[in-house]
């Protein structure tokens, strides 16, 4: 893995301010010393709607935020890594799966928490499947056993139902989320 350059200011701090740097249009952290600008972007989530036939993955997670709710297996791209590299590492991390990515399946801006979430449909590789350390449980759902009250979080809804929507086509665009607006958080 690519060493990070360690030669600019690592991240924000007591020679940080926030300005608007020449050139620019936002207001950004810039070191009072040298000018270097620190960009503070949204966070990449990745993952997949995993199928074996017509049953899908759900994990129960083990930790905050949202706790005891059902997922997809998903979570932030790491450093140096593609995005559907990302997703097959979420699902071994969470669900102890192999998967076969099939195709990007829809790419949601969550923009209220800076997030841009990009979710693939894939398949189980082979049968094996279990809790991993962030979740409680994992299990394959038919669709109508789905527990839509207990999914952690709206683009786990989303996913599924683009998922149902799409799973016998090929060559579609990606989804995008529909029209939600937040409500309080729980």
């Amino acid at each position: 893995m690519p060493e990070r350059d360690k030669t600019f200011p690592p991240s924000p701090g007591p020679n940080f301010v926030r300005r608007v740097p020449e050139g620019d249009t936002h207001e950004r952290h810039v070191c009072a010393q040298c000018a270097f600008i620190h960009y503070v972007n949204p966070k990449i989530v990745v993952g997949a709607v995993v199928t074996k036939g017509e049953r899908i993955l759900l994990c129960r997670r083990a930790i905050e935020p949202r706790k005891n709710f059902w997922t997809l297996p998903a979570g932030y791209l790491e450093e140096h890594e593609t995005p559907q590299d990302g997703a097959m590492r979420e699902a071994r991390e969470e669900a102890n799966a192999r998967i076969a990515i099939d195709t990007l399946l829809a790419v949601y801006a969550v923009p209220h928490i800076s997030q841009v979430h990009l979710m693939y449909r894939a398949t189980l590789a082979d049968e094996a499947y279990s809790a991993g350390p962030e979740s409680l449980d994992v299990r394959l759902f038919a669709w109508g056993d789905i527990p839509w009250d207990e999914l952690a979080f709206p683009s786990v809804k989303w996913a599924l139902d683009h998922w149902k929507e799409s799973k016998d086509l090929k060559g579609f665009s990606p989804f995008t989320n529909p029209i939600w607006t937040p409500g309080p958080r729980p």
